[in-house]
């Protein structure tokens, strides 16, 4: 009976540590709080990463940049999608119908990593993450200059998560 009533103290206390645990899902990046430039999101960036927000009319184009090797895009708009699944879905088939587009590395209820391929020595990655707030779509990838490694993909795809 002692041994039973130490598993479940054990069981009890191990929950409570995981549940306090952060689910930032990267902790190399502090939080970044975006509703200081009018947008609803936080997520993790460097420090003194430049944020530039412009109103395109229809949807908000949201820029996170830090050097050449941390660059987000997040367009955001109003969702005439009913789920989650159905953008995600949107947002494979636009990028597999791109002519760059090579095969998707992983992927997740939110969205996916994908690899290009511009010619045989010319390979870069993407990603897709998409968050649902309300009647607002948000989607998340990399910034449209510039060649990413998968690691740098895998970096930026964490600190949105």
């Amino acid at each position: 009976m002692k041994n039973l009533n130490f598993f479940l103290v054990l069981l009890a206390s191990s929950l409570i540590v995981l549940s306090c645990k952060d689910k930032s899902g990267n902790n190399k990046y502090p939080e970044l709080d975006l509703l200081e430039y009018g947008v609803p999101l936080k997520i993790n960036a460097p420090e003194s990463s430049v944020v530039t927000v412009d109103d395109l009319g229809i949807v908000q184009d949201i820029t996170v940049r830090k050097g050449d090797k941390f660059y987000l895009q997040i367009i955001a708009g109003t969702s005439y999608l009913n789920s989650l699944k159905e953008v995600v879905e949107k947002q494979k088939a636009d990028a597999i119908s791109s002519s760059s587009f090579s095969k998707i590395i992983e992927e997740d209820e939110h969205g996916f990593i994908f690899e290009k391929k511009y010619a045989s020595d010319r390979i870069s990655y993407d990603f897709r993450y998409v968050r649902l707030q309300g009647d607002n779509e948000y989607v998340f990838q990399t910034g449209l200059l510039g060649q990413f490694s998968l690691e740098e993909v895998k970096e930026m795809y964490s600190a949105i998560q």
